[in-house]
């Protein structure tokens, strides 16, 4: 495969700072600074222009990172939120030099223009305007009479609109095949159909409801460059046994478990599907056990491909990673593996397969693992616990969209799904009491989607993590839960009625480059009967401070400040893509939302695959790439890393990043330090952001480190450190 880097594409303004070494510093977001990696300038600073008629400045708007316990920082509509500082420089006139007017003010409204909101008088220097929660938004600073104003009635002196706005609409583009028609190896398919003589055909990805597919010359009737699966080829579905819903199996210390990845038979929205399950479940199992146990599985392969299984986020002995290449060999069709598993922190695990998770977790082989804490007061009283797996899955008219057989397609975006799943349903449902406090422990298990989930009409805590319980809890109004992340939130229903379980995100229509609301409705809470007994309302109603975790986080302070030992780039290669394609990466190139929410381009999804995109993890350091490159720590070490992600490419995505085997702490994002701590293994850097990680490296072994897009793994993204 030819691969090309596209940085030549962008400004260098775009690209993300790359310099000598250095510790990072305390500064201004858009000043200069000595730091390798920083945010992009070009996604969150803003030039503010002097009109003509008004003596000549100097103003940039700062979009600092919003306070907020995740990684990244929306609304509960789905809205990012920016923390605004305006630097204005020192040659602005006073303002009564201009008319009637003893004031500067800032303004910011949506393109609309309404409202216009007041975010305060500004002069010379560094002025803090607050939160601004807009997608695409204008600013301007007047000179007024007071700074007090309600409405806009002075002299316009700057103005200046969000990066966003440089959006570019995708049908002023005009495509043809001038300049050159690369079809990258990719063929037309005169087969339409799902399946042929008992083999995959492929079938194009359906169109989403209001935003048609707008016609690329060139490029429809395409096919991805690989040949398309789908699972129990030759199979008759009804030979197959029908999954059923989860089991919860408690185990104690000692205890073994027979863990089999067969061929199931599901019916989703009406379509008989060809699915994996663990033990014939959906989800796997749901595995219980008290911190501290040690438990063995005996693993069996009854699919049609080498498999593995991983324990996401364990701190288990190297050779039970379920790492295949690195700590395994992958279990063949037939083949049986043993796995040992010890269990040294209390946390939400999940555990799913380590080879093709593209097409394995896609289909069903995932599951969780609740491991109790030793406290059984660790975490505070609910009347009861569930426990949600978030997914979702590509249909077509005909059933499954297939896979590529050999290597992934959508490698660019990753694979979303147009049926959203919770516990591997359609429609979650949950009876529940009035006024009850129910405990949901979140995992996300789909392939490249980012939820952003709220309880509509509920109150809703923030109590722990990937890893453990948070320094302090918080009230929340949403969860933004990145793939392979878990939280874990306590929910009062606080009267009788129906509460939706909703995905509230801002979608793009790149047709007409603009953003519009998708929200989704994933389950329905029902709270009726008598009311809740025992009445928590008090418990729930008191935000806890977790001294043990607080004093367990202090004992690595003396290591925030020091600068990083590690540094990582993410980014990406592209080989030949067809020139329609191209064609839209290159506008695309104007502006990257910090995170892609939905997949509102099915087409240019689905298209390239392994062999014409390749995602990188770089070590700016040494120029080593993916597993090439070679980290060395000793046991005990205490590692700062600090992850950026490129910019400059066509399409820069968000990455969920997952360290195996170890825990860390996110320090900062964008260089704006967290203020409740909590260990985690799985940390999304949103396009153009950075991330400050300190790492425990508490296990021994070869260990890797990945991008938990599914896709992204299988182009390459991943590397492994070893800790001896």
């Amino acid at each position: 495969m030819r691969l090309v880097k596209a940085a030549a594409l962008v400004s260098s303004a775009a690209l993300l700072l790359a310099g000598a070494p250095a510790p990072p510093t305390a500064g201004p977001l858009c000043g200069p600074s000595d730091v390798r990696l920083r945010p992009s300038a070009d996604l969150y600073c803003l030039e503010l222009i002097p009109r003509p008629d008004v003596p000549q400045t100097r103003a940039m708007l700062e979009l600092g990172r919003a306070e907020s316990p995740y990684d990244v920082a929306v609304t509960a509509a789905g809205n990012q939120r920016y923390d605004a500082t305006l630097d204005l420089a020192a040659d602005l006139p006073p303002p009564e030099t201009l008319g009637p007017y003893s004031a500067y003010v800032a303004w910011v409204a949506p393109p609309s223009l309404d409202p216009m909101i007041n975010l305060g008088e500004v002069k010379a220097g560094r002025t803090h305007l607050g939160e601004i929660a807009y997608d695409k938004f204008l600013v301007f600073v007047t000179a007024e009479r007071s700074a007090t104003v309600g409405a806009w009635g002075g002299k316009l002196v700057l103005r200046g609109m969000s990066p966003s706005v440089r959006m570019q609409q995708h049908s002023l583009l005009i495509l043809n095949r001038s300049g050159g028609d690369s079809m990258a190896g990719m063929r037309h398919d005169e087969h339409g159909g799902h399946v042929v003589g008992g083999e995959a055909r492929w079938s194009m990805p359906p169109v989403r409801p209001g935003a048609p597919m707008m016609p690329m010359p060139g490029v429809d009737g395409l096919t991805p460059s690989v040949r398309p699966y789908l699972p129990g080829a030759g199979i008759d579905p009804a030979s197959l046994p029908i999954a059923r819903p989860r089991e919860l199996v408690r185990l104690r210390n000692g205890d073994t478990l027979g863990l089999t990845a067969a061929l199931v038979r599901r019916t989703i929205n009406g379509r008989a599907l060809v699915m994996y399950a663990y033990n014939g479940q959906y989800p796997g199992p749901l595995i219980q056990v008290d911190q501290g146990a040690t438990i063995v599985v005996r693993f069996t392969n009854a699919i049609d491909q080498p498999t593995a299984v991983h324990w996401h986020g364990i701190r288990l002995e190297n050779r039970s990673d379920g790492a295949p290449g690195v700590t395994q060999d992958p279990v063949e069709p037939g083949g049986k593996f043993l796995y040992r598993i010890h269990f040294r922190d209390a946390g939400i695990y999940w555990y799913h397969p380590h080879l093709r998770e593209d097409v394995q977790q896609d289909l069903g082989l995932y599951g969780n693992l609740l491991v109790r804490p030793g406290r059984p007061d660790a975490f505070g009283p609910v009347n009861r616990e569930e426990f949600l797996m978030l997914d979702d899955l590509l249909l077509g008219d005909e059933g499954l969209v297939p896979f590529g057989s050999d290597r992934t397609t959508h490698a660019l975006m990753g694979r979303f799904g147009n049926v959203l799943l919770v516990n591997g349903e359609t429609s979650y449902r949950l009876a529940t009491r009035p006024g009850d406090v129910v405990r949901f422990y979140l995992t996300n298990v789909s392939n490249t989607r980012t939820f952003n989930l709220a309880f509509t009409g509920a109150t809703m805590k923030l109590v722990g993590a990937d890893v453990g319980r948070y320094e302090r809890e918080v009230w929340t109004d949403h969860v933004p839960i990145a793939p392979a992340q878990r939280y874990i939130v306590d929910v009062r229903f606080p009267g009788a009625g129906s509460y939706a379980i909703m995905n509230q995100v801002q979608a793009i229509d790149h047709n007409v480059g603009s953003f519009y609301p998708e929200f989704d409705t994933l389950g329905v809470v029902t709270a009726k009967g008598p009311a809740a007994s025992p009445n928590l309302a008090g418990a729930f109603e008191a935000l806890r401070v977790n001294r043990d975790v607080v004093t367990d986080i202090a004992r690595y302070r003396p290591w925030f400040t020091k600068p990083p030992d590690k540094q990582l780039l993410l980014t990406l290669q592209l080989g030949d893509l067809p020139f329609g394609v191209m064609q839209m990466l290159r506008r695309d190139a104007m502006y990257s939302h910090p995170v892609e929410w939905s997949g509102t381009m099915p087409m240019m999804d689905w298209l390239p695959t392994a062999r014409e995109a390749r995602w990188v993890l770089r070590d700016p350091e040494t120029g080593s790439e993916n597993m090439d490159i070679r980290w060395r720590f000793r046991l005990g070490d205490i590692v700062k890393i600090r992850i950026g992600n490129d910019r400059s490419s066509l399409h820069p995505m968000s990455h969920p990043i997952h360290l195996h085997g170890q825990r860390f702490l996110v320090l900062a994002h964008n260089d704006v330090p967290s203020s409740d701590l909590v260990w985690k293994d799985t940390v999304l850097i949103p396009v153009g952001g950075t991330a400050d990680l300190l790492v425990e490296m508490s296990n021994p072994g070869k260990w890797m480190m990945h991008c938990h897009i599914a896709e992204h793994l299988e182009t390459g993204m991943m590397a492994v450190f070893e800790v001896r």
